[in-house]
């Protein structure tokens, strides 16, 4: 199976650095980023999709950084350290970043070991090193609110141009016109720097990405498998168990699809637009907006067998601890 992953990667990454036609977008490729450091950020500890996106960048060996925003006192960092760790990723530093005071969504009190210890805080500086060890770009995987990305882009300028910035968040049509999607409502003032200062920013809308084809649920064979696994597998079951009772019983596959379209995998069609934010982080398309790249539309059924794959070789894999 693991076999077949790899193949399956380095046929999609020669298709990338030679430029071959995107069938789905009818765009060609991006030049390859192939190779470029990840940096996650990272609101895991509510909404487990975070922990999924989380085991499948660990499996990358360009991941490079972890960084946590709408902190829970520090305790989303410590859930991330835990994670990568029992992933054999204790190589990857993790990085406290913005505390917004929100204490709603946290579905992993109790689940860290005592002796995790609380991580660092710079998150600025934690990406500088990053971008100090090479010269090519960096990929920045936003999968939560956009505040510790927002920090980086206003104090450090000289970094705007060697980050690749892929967010999941935002919407055109969102599926409640009176609110914006839940990453940009948790800080419309971060989300509208990035799409003002980012430099062609790729946005993974809820769109896109609000859809039952790619969600866990509770029960599921997926689920299973995980409670079954090794200590990493146990630790994201018991994060499912508990958004399945606080929550809903299903998780939908938002912040992974983002990591795909992070990864050049040929699963969303991105497009050019030109989009505004207004003061509660409501996107709308006009001329004079800013120009990012934004997905509109998805293949969503090859995606959710990217995930499961990558998690059952993620299974396969003998215990890290």
């Amino acid at each position: 199976m693991s076999g077949e992953l790899n193949r399956e990667r380095r046929a999609l990454v020669d298709l990338a650095r030679f430029g071959l036609p995107q069938t789905v977008a009818g765009q060609p490729f991006p030049p390859s980023e192939v190779g470029a450091p990840l940096v996650v950020d990272t609101d895991a500890g509510g909404d487990p999709d975070d922990a999924v996106a989380l085991v499948l960048a660990a499996a990358e060996p360009t991941l490079a950084l972890v960084t946590t925003v709408d902190e829970l006192g520090g305790e989303r960092a410590r859930f991330a350290r835990h994670l990568l760790d029992l992933l054999g990723r204790a190589d990857v530093p993790v990085v406290a970043g913005a505390d917004l005071g929100n204490t709603r969504m946290n579905c992993v009190e109790g689940l860290v070991p005592d002796d995790v210890p609380a991580q660092g805080g710079d998150v600025v500086e934690a990406v500088a090193e990053v971008c100090a060890r090479t010269d090519g770009p960096v990929r920045w995987v936003g999968i939560g609110p956009a505040s510790n990305l927002a920090r980086v882009l206003t104090t450090r300028s000289d970094l705007r141009a060697r980050l690749v910035v892929t967010q999941m968040g935002g919407a055109i049509n969102y599926r409640d016109p009176s609110r914006a999607e839940h990453n940009f409502r948790v800080d419309p003032a971060a989300a509208a720097t990035l799409v003002s200062t980012a430099e062609l920013p790729k946005l993974v809308l809820s769109d896109t990405t609000f859809t039952p084809e790619i969600e866990i649920t509770e029960g599921s064979d997926l689920h299973r498998a995980l409670a079954a696994g090794p200590a990493w597998a146990r630790l994201v079951a018991a994060h499912l168990d508990r958004w399945f009772t606080r929550f809903h019983p299903g998780t939908i596959q938002h912040d992974a699809l983002a990591l795909a379209a992070a990864l050049q995998l040929p699963y969303v069609d991105l497009f050019h637009e030109r989009v505004l934010l207004d003061g509660i982080g409501r996107m709308t398309v006009d001329p004079a907006g800013h120009r990012v790249r934004v997905s509109g539309g998805a293949n969503h059924p090859a995606f959710l067998r990217w995930l499961t794959r990558g998690l059952e070789t993620a299974l396969d894999r003998e215990d890290t601890r």
